[in-house]
């Protein structure tokens, strides 16, 4: 439980402007307001995690498809580096706790991105703020019951390598088959976790 004050408090927003984005958060089911007593955060279940990710597969095969056709090849080249970096950052032995933290939330990072920017494509504010309220949802997701880890952090990125081989090819189908294994191994891993 959380209440108004305690938001104030924790992100330095003004009462207002908290009260203002309440019901806008509810809408979105991000929270859930319990009268005379504060506000919860979404309940992360099975039904959750069903529903986040059938979404994101649902928006991003389309995406993918359009991205495959339009991206840019200096902004898909980029994708590549940076997705090349993780991989040999992982490989490069350095298995210290710090650099490893370092290491997973740059790698999500770079997860993150390469999904935004296949929505961003799209240039639709609709889609993107869709995406944007379900990618919360996802992260709450991974906070309550998975994220990457030094251990799969390179299949992660390879998963990345074979999409953003896909979108160099300019071949629709295979990136759309890349994006679908990614996604649902995403998904296997926050259901069993």
């Amino acid at each position: 439980m959380i209440s108004q004050r305690e938001l104030v408090s924790l992100t330095g927003l003004p009462l207002a402007a908290i009260r203002e984005l309440i019901p806008r958060l509810e809408a979105e089911g991000l929270i859930r307001t319990i009268p005379q007593r504060g506000m919860t955060i979404a309940e992360v279940g099975p039904k959750l995690v069903k529903d986040a990710f059938e979404f994101r597969l649902f928006l991003e095969i389309q995406a993918v498809k359009y991205f495959t056709k339009h991206a840019p090849d200096k902004l898909v080249g980029k994708l590549l580096e940076e997705t090349k970096e993780i991989i040999a950052r992982c490989e490069s032995g350095d298995s210290s706790d710090t650099n490893s933290l370092k290491l997973i939330g740059d790698a999500q990072a770079v997860d993150w991105n390469l999904h935004g920017q296949i929505i961003k494509t799209l240039n639709n504010k609709i889609i993107i703020d869709a995406y944007r309220v379900n990618s919360i949802k996802i992260r709450l997701i991974k906070l309550e019951q998975t994220s990457l880890s030094r251990v799969n952090v390179v299949s992660t990125m390879n998963e990345h390598l074979d999409i953003i081989s896909a979108v160099q090819l300019r071949d629709q189908d295979a990136a759309e088959r890349a994006l679908i294994k990614h996604i649902e191994n995403a998904r296997s891993r926050a259901v069993n976790n």
